[in-house]
C-alpha cells in the first residue's frame, strides 16, 4: 500500500487515542443509550465475562444484568455528573454469578458501563489513601514532597519503578524523583523528549488523571459496532478500560516495561506533570487502590501547588520589602540616578542574577558580573529597538544581537527594566553563559522509518544516556522574574516621574499599576533557578585523543559533582580536608607518599567548587605526570590561616620525574592558574621547578572560617591518607529485615540523616536470605518477629559469614532470641534514630576489635 503522508513527529499528535474503537481485555464494556435503557454497543468479550447470551445490541439492558443491578446503576449514575469522575459501585452481583467492580459516566449521547471482576483485595480504599496522604500532609519542601511520594506510590501499591515526571517549558520530561527494585537500572535525573508524550495524550491526561496498562502486549477487544447509525465512533476519552496506543504498547515493550500506570500532578489546571509507575510483568490494579491513587494524586497535586504558592510569596514578600525600602529613600533624595547606583547590590538580590547594571542619562555603572562598560551603548540602543517601553527579556542574548557573542561568557542573559516610559534609562540584569549537558534517556531525535506496526513513527529502542551540550545561553527567566521586574518597573517609573516633575495623576496611575502588581506577586512568582557553571564547550588541546579527553572531562565533572554534594550536606560549604581526602584517595598506593598538614579550614560553597576543581586538576597532572606517578615521589599539602585571617595553601612535589614547564597553555593550566583570582579574588601561583611543582594559593578571609572539631579532624594538625581507610558511613552498606514497608521507610530517613545511604530492605527471612546469596553487607538491623516468621535464620546466616548486626523489636519479651545471640544488642521499637545509629556503630566498632 502507498502512502502518501510523511511520517514525522505529528503523526504521533494527530493519533485519534481517545476512539480506539476498543478496550483493554481485562474488562468488558456495555454502551448504552442516555436514559441507560437500551443497549447499543457491547465489547466482544462482554458475553463471556458476564456470562449472557444471544444479541446484545439494541436489548433492554436489564435484559442481561438484571433489574437490580440496573435500577443500582442508574442510581448511582444520578449521582455523578461529571465524565472525570464516574460513579462508582464496587461488588455488583450479577445474575450470571459473577462479581463485579463497576464504573458508570454519561459522556455525549452514551452512557459507558465498565464491568472489571471483583479482586479480593485487604484494606478499603479510602483507608489506603487515608494512609498515602497522612504520610505526605506535613511535609513543607517540595524536593522531600516529590521524593516521598514516589516512596510511598511504590510501597502502597507495589509497582517496580515509581517516577515523579515533570514537565519542563519545552515539553521535554524529566525525572525528578524515582524510587523502583533494587535490580533496576537508574532514570533520575533523566529527560525524555517532549515527543514521548503526544499532545493528546497530554489532553487526555487532564481528562483522565489516572490511566492504567495492564499488559503492554494486551490483544485489544473491539467494541462493537465500531460506528453508530450516524457514523459516529465511540468516544472513550473517560473510559479506564479504553486501549491504548500500539505505539505507546511498543515503546513501552522497548523500555522492557509489561504494565504501566500514570497519576497526573495537575496545578491551576495545567499538566505539570505526571506519576509514573512501571511493572515488569502484567499487573492489573484493582479499581480500590485505583481510586486510593486518584485520591492521592489529587492531594498530591494540591499540596505542592500549596508549597509552590507558598514559595513564590516568600519570594514576593522578600522583593516587596526591598522595593519598600527604595521607596521610603527615594522619597528623600535629590538625586535618583545616585539613589539607583547605590542601591544596585540590593536589587541583584531580588531577581537571581550574576551582574545589575543601571544605564541612566548615558552612564553606567554596575554590581557583579555584566558586559564591558564599552558594550553597553549599543545594548542600550538594540534593547530600545525591542522593548518598547515594557520589560524585555531573553536568556540567548547573542541570537538576537549577534555583538554579544564577545562577551557572552560573563553575559548571555538580560532581563531590562524600563525606567521611563521613553526608550531611555534602564535598570538591567544580567546572567552568565551556561553551557548545559542534559543527560536524554536515548537520543531525543526519533528515527522514521517502518516499524512492526506499518509505516510510521517507531519508538526507539535504545534508553542509554544520550548526551547534549547548549552553549552561549543562560538560565532562563522565569515567570517570576518578569513579575519581580515588572512590579520594580512599576514603582521605578513612579519614581522617576516624580524627580521627573511629571503630572501627579501619571504618578498616581504608576502607584495603582504597582500595588496591582505586588499582589499579583502573591500569586504568580516562579520558581527562581540557580545559575550553573559548566565546564563543556571550552577548547580541547591539539592532539588529545578521544578517550583522555572523555576520562579528564568525566572527573572534572566528578570533582564539581563531590564539591555540590559536599555544599548540600554541608550547609553551604565543606571541610578543606575533606575535600583534599577525597581527592587524593584515588591514589592511595601511593598514600606513604601523602601528607596533608593543617588547621581545620572550612570553605564557604563558592570556594569550596573552584578549589574542587583545582585540586582535580593538580592532583591528576602529579598523577600522570609529576610525584604521584612514581614510587618514590612525595606530594605533601600544608595549608593555614594568614596573619590577616587569609587561608594560605602550598601544593609542594618532589622525587618525581623532571618537571619542565608546560609549552601551552591548556584548559587545566588556565583553570589552576586563573580560577582563584578570576572566581574568589584571591592569588594564585604555579612555579614548575624541575624537582617537582610548587603551588600557592591564598583564599581571601570572607570565604573561609575555623572547622568545628570533629572525629575526622579538620582540627589535626598533620594527617596521611591512610592506604586502606577506616569504613565511613557513606560507604556503609546495611542490611534491614522489617516486614512493615512504613517502619521500613522511617528506618531508611533515620539512617540516611547519619550518613548510611546503602541500605537494602527484605520485608521477610526468605527475601534477606535471597539477597544474602549475591549481597554482602557491612552490618544489618534484623526485626525479630515478622509477622509470619522469625528473623532467626538470617541472624545464623549473618553469624556463620562474620557480619555483625543489631536486633530490633517492639516486644518486652525477647525469650525468642536464642542463648547464642546473647551478646547481640537490642533496640526497642519504636526505632529512635541516635539510639540506633549508636547500636551500629558499636557492633562495628567491636566487630573491627575483634578483627
Amino acid at each position: 500500500m502507498q502512502h502518501s503522508e510523511t511520517v514525522d513527529l505529528t503523526n504521533c499528535d494527530r493519533e485519534p487515542i481517545h476512539i480506539p474503537g476498543s478496550i483493554q481485555p481485562h474488562g468488558c464494556l456495555l454502551a448504552c443509550d442516555a436514559s441507560v435503557v437500551m443497549v447499543l454497543r457491547h465489547s466482544a468479550n462482554a458475553p463471556d465475562m458476564l456470562s449472557i447470551h444471544g444479541e446484545i445490541n439494541g436489548q433492554p439492558l436489564d435484559h442481561f444484568i438484571g433489574p437490580d443491578a440496573t435500577h443500582t446503576l442508574r442510581n448511582a449514575l444520578a449521582t455523578s455528573n461529571d465524565a472525570a469522575r464516574p460513579a462508582l459501585v464496587f461488588g455488583l452481583r450479577l445474575p450470571g454469578g459473577g462479581l463485579f467492580d463497576v464504573t458508570i459516566h454519561r459522556f455525549k449521547s452514551n452512557v459507558i458501563i465498565e464491568f472489571e471482576p471483583t479482586v479480593e483485595e485487604h484494606g478499603h480504599p479510602l483507608e489506603l489513601a487515608r494512609t498515602m496522604i497522612g504520610r505526605i500532609s506535613g511535609i513543607t519542601a517540595i524536593d522531600k514532597l516529590t521524593r516521598d511520594g514516589a516512596r510511598l506510590v511504590h510501597a502502597m501499591l507495589g509497582y517496580d519503578r515509581v517516577m515523579i515526571y515533570r514537565f519542563e517549558p519545552d515539553g521535554s520530561g524529566k525525572v525528578i524523583s524515582e524510587y523502583k527494585r533494587g535490580d533496576l537500572e537508574s532514570f533520575l535525573g533523566q529527560y525524555f523528549p517532549a515527543s514521548d508524550i503526544p499532545q493528546q495524550a497530554r489532553i487526555l491526561y487532564l481528562k483522565n488523571t489516572l490511566r492504567i496498562i495492564s499488559d503492554a502486549s494486551f490483544q485489544p477487544v473491539a467494541v462493537t459496532p465500531v460506528l453508530d447509525a450516524s457514523g459516529e465512533p465511540l468516544d472513550l476519552s473517560f473510559a479506564h478500560l479504553r486501549s491504548v496506543s500500539p505505539i505507546h504498547c511498543e515503546y513501552l515493550r522497548n523500555m522492557g516495561v509489561a504494565a504501566s500506570m500514570s497519576i497526573s500532578i495537575i496545578i491551576d489546571g495545567a499538566l505539570w506533570g505526571l506519576i509514573a509507575c512501571h511493572h515488569y510483568s502484567p499487573r492489573v490494579m484493582p479499581m480500590t487502590h485505583r481510586v486510593a491513587a486518584e485520591m492521592f494524586g489529587e492531594f498530591f497535586s494540591l499540596h505542592l501547588n500549596a508549597l509552590k504558592n507558598q514559595r513564590k510569596l516568600d519570594i514576593a514578600k522578600n522583593a516587596r520589602k526591598s522595593l519598600d525600602r527604595f521607596l521610603q529613600l527615594a522619597s528623600h533624595s535629590a538625586d535618583i540616578g545616585e539613589l539607583l547606583r547605590d542601591y544596585l547590590q540590593d536589587f541583584a538580590g531580588m531577581v537571581g542574577c550574576d551582574g545589575v547594571g543601571v544605564w541612566i542619562n548615558g552612564s553606567f555603572s554596575a554590581y557583579g558580573e555584566t558586559p564591558p562598560p564599552s558594550a553597553i551603548p549599543a545594548l542600550a540602543r538594540f534593547i530600545n529597538t525591542v522593548a518598547d517601553g515594557r520589560v524585555w527579556a531573553t536568556h540567548a542574548l547573542s541570537q538576537s544581537f549577534p555583538d554579544a557573542v564577545d562577551y557572552a561568557a560573563v553575559t548571555s542573559g538580560v532581563l531590562a527594566v524600563p525606567l521611563s516610559h521613553r526608550p531611555r534609562d534602564y535598570l538591567l540584569f544580567f546572567r552568565k553563559e551556561v553551557i548545559q549537558t542534559l543527560d536524554w534517556a536515548g537520543n531525543p531525535e526519533k528515527t522514521y522509518e517502518t516499524g512492526p506496526l506499518g509505516d510510521r513513527l517507531t519508538p526507539r529502542k535504545s534508553f542509554a544516556i544520550w548526551k547534549e551540550n547548549i552553549a552561549l545561553q543562560a538560565q532562563p527567566w522565569t515567570e517570576a522574574d518578569r513579575e519581580i521586574a515588572e512590579a520594580t518597573r512599576a514603582a521605578l517609573v513612579e519614581i522617576v516621574l516624580h524627580h521627573s516633575e511629571l503630572i501627579a495623576d501619571e504618578r498616581a496611575k504608576a502607584d495603582v499599576r504597582q500595588r496591582m502588581l505586588n499582589d499579583e506577586l502573591n500569586h504568580r512568582v516562579k520558581n527562581i533557578l540557580a545559575v550553573i557553571k559548566s565546564l563543556v564547550g571550552h577548547p580541547v588541546k591539539d592532539g588529545i585523543n578521544l578517550k583522555d579527553y572523555v576520562t579528564s572531562l568525566k572527573g572534572r565533572i566528578q570533582a564539581l559533582a563531590f564539591a555540590h554534594d559536599q555544599v548540600v550536606r554541608g550547609d553551604g560549604g565543606g571541610s578543606l580536608s575533606d575535600l583534599l581526602t577525597a581527592e587524593l584517595s584515588p591514589y592511595r598506593d601511593q598514600s606513604s607518599n601523602i601528607t596533608l598538614v593543617g588547621p581545620g579550614i572550612w570553605l564557604d560553597a563558592r570556594a569550596f567548587s573552584v578549589m574542587a576543581l583545582v585540586l582535580h586538576e593538580l592532583s591528576t597532572n602529579a598523577a600522570k605526570y609529576g610525584a604521584l606517578s612514581r614510587a618514590a615521589g612525595r606530594l605533601q599539602v600544608e595549608w593555614n590561616f594568614s596573619e590577616h585571617g587569609d587561608c594560605e595553601i602550598r601544593w609542594l612535589e618532589s622525587g618525581g620525574p623532571r618537571v619542565l614547564p608546560p609549552s601551552r597553555q591548556g584548559f587545566g593550566t588556565v583553570l589552576i592558574d586563573r580560577s582563584v583570582p578570576y572566581d574568589l579574588g584571591g592569588e594564585s601561583d604555579v612555579t614548575y621547578a624541575p624537582d617537582g611543582v610548587q603551588a600557592r594559593f591564598l583564599l581571601p578571609k570572607k570565604h573561609v572560617s575555623i572547622a568545628e572539631a570533629s572525629e575526622d579532624a579538620p582540627g589535626s594538625t598533620s594527617r596521611v591518607i591512610e592506604k586502606a581507610g577506616a569504613t565511613r558511613h557513606e560507604n556503609l552498606s546495611l542490611l534491614l529485615v522489617e516486614d512493615q514497608m512504613l517502619i521500613a521507610m522511617d528506618v531508611e530517613d533515620m539512617l540516611a540523616a547519619k550518613g548510611i545511604l546503602k541500605v537494602s530492605t527484605a520485608g521477610s527471612a526468605i527475601d534477606a536470605l535471597k539477597r544474602l546469596k549475591s549481597f554482602s553487607p557491612d552490618v544489618a538491623v534484623l526485626d525479630v518477629n515478622l509477622g509470619t516468621g522469625t528473623s532467626m535464620p538470617v541472624a545464623e546466616e549473618l553469624t556463620r559469614r562474620e557480619i555483625p548486626f543489631v536486633f530490633a523489636t517492639g516486644y518486652g519479651d525477647t525469650s525468642i532470641i536464642s542463648d547464642s545471640f546473647a551478646d547481640v544488642p537490642i533496640v526497642r521499637k519504636p526505632y529512635e534514630g541516635e539510639v540506633l545509629h549508636d547500636a551500629i556503630t558499636s557492633v562495628l566498632k567491636d566487630r573491627a576489635a575483634i578483627g
